[in-house]
């Protein structure tokens, strides 16, 4: 090949290199998905150079991905630690660094970095003669920028939708997390025959924990505690709408039977058996002298009579949405006898552990009554409080950690 010719194909080759990375940036500014850039990457450097190989993979949560992959001899759509074993620095790497290794089938590796980070690697090989093997030398550097252009535009396109995500997520949390708190009854009563206090202490996710109470009239009140699996808006919702049948199903009667297969309908409905509430429920009859309950799949309250004893209340049901139909149901009656205490509480509490990887557990709740008989519902919360921040210390909780103690004498 004479001189003359030589330059003649370089500058050709030059403006094509020139056509091709205008065409990839107009690309990138019209915002094309990751597949159309792929595209025109494979066909610029097959079109060009006339590649019999050429193979790109790409680092994804640090799992290797294989974009694209033509004339390859191997299967390479399981990579490894392997792929860090050839790329000792940022260097190009060629037929004797790649000797022995699992690419030893390819002339060319080129690393691409974007911060100090490994984004993809592009092998090349195939070509058929010395000669297209110098022009492709000699254009190392062009298809290195073009690897670097189209990688950091595809990680800038990750990057955008992590944040555009977040944005979501954080704005669903929100939402959230006022819906949760729009459910949480807005005063407590404190009078000599009936009082309650009550704490929720978010997780870092919203939840779907909720706790309510009501007076049906003058001595019937209603107490009650639920957790809906799931978290954020869908929960909230969910708990949102649960409040609102309850609070409809209390209007029409009080009866629990009734009551809670009226709601497991709703829940189940509502959720298509996707999700699930854990619910408990107590009607307290101070005139009747009697406290009337259902425990659907919830953690067992503690009822603590003013002689010491403690009772965990168990009686009830599954937890409601699971199935369209409560396979059974037993309804729990227990006597007031002079003063009471309920403490409702979802599983935040028991099941939040310290840094020895010990549980909370109900033990230590019993404990806590045990010292507590005489107590206040305000201070046998803020008991609880103390010690279960004793007890995570530096750990974080694991879960919303909700507490509601009712006392009530006859």
């Amino acid at each position: 090949m004479d001189t003359t010719l030589k330059i003649s194909n370089r500058f050709e080759l030059k403006e094509l290199e020139l056509n091709a990375l205008l065409e990839i940036t107009q690309a990138i500014n019209e915002n094309l998905p990751e597949d159309s850039l792929y595209k025109i990457y494979n066909f610029t450097l097959r079109a060009n150079l006339k590649l019999g190989k050429l193979m790109l993979i790409v680092q994804d949560k640090k799992q290797w991905e294989l974009k694209l992959s033509f004339g390859t001899q191997k299967d390479y759509s399981h990579m490894d630690d392997k792929v860090y074993q050839i790329v000792k620095n940022r260097k190009i790497l060629f037929n004797a660094d790649l000797f022995d290794s699992p690419f030893e089938e390819f002339e060319v590796a080129i690393p691409v970095f974007h911060k100090n980070e490994l984004l993809a690697i592009a092998f090349l090989g195939g070509v058929s003669n010395s000669q297209e093997k110098e022009l492709i030398e000699n254009h190392l550097n062009f298809i290195q920028a073009l690897t670097n252009i189209i990688m950091v535009a595809i990680e800038n396109k990750k990057m955008a939708r992590a944040r555009l995500e977040q944005e979501v997520y954080d704005k669903e949390m929100e939402i959230a997390k006022k819906v949760q708190q729009l459910l949480f009854p807005k005063s407590l009563p404190e009078n000599d025959n009936f009082s309650i206090d009550a704490h929720y202490s978010p997780h870092h996710t919203v939840g779907g924990d909720y706790y309510d109470w009501l007076s049906i009239d003058e001595n019937r009140k209603i107490v009650c505690i639920a957790d809906v699996s799931g978290k954020g808006v869908p929960a909230a919702l969910l708990m949102s709408n649960f409040q609102a049948s309850l609070r409809t199903l209390l209007r029409k009667t009080t009866d629990l039977e009734e009551v809670i297969h009226d709601l497991n309908h709703q829940v189940f409905e509502s959720a298509n058996g996707e999700n699930f509430i854990t619910f408990f429920i107590a009607l307290i009859d101070l005139k009747e002298k009697k406290l009337t309950y259902v425990n659907a799949g919830h953690n067992p309250p503690f009822l603590m009579s003013i002689n010491g004893n403690i009772e965990k209340l168990e009686k009830g049901t599954l937890v409601l949405g699971a199935l369209r139909e409560i396979p059974f149901l037993e309804i729990g009656i227990t006597e007031i006898q002079n003063t009471q205490t309920l403490l409702l509480y979802t599983d935040g509490l028991t099941e939040a552990f310290n840094e020895k990887e010990e549980e909370f557990g109900p033990e230590r709740v019993m404990d806590i009554l045990n010292n507590n008989i005489d107590t206040k519902p305000a201070l046998i919360l803020s008991s609880i409080l103390k010690e279960i921040d004793d007890f995570i210390g530096k750990r974080a909780l694991s879960d919303d950690i909700t507490l509601l103690a009712c006392q009530y004498n006859v």
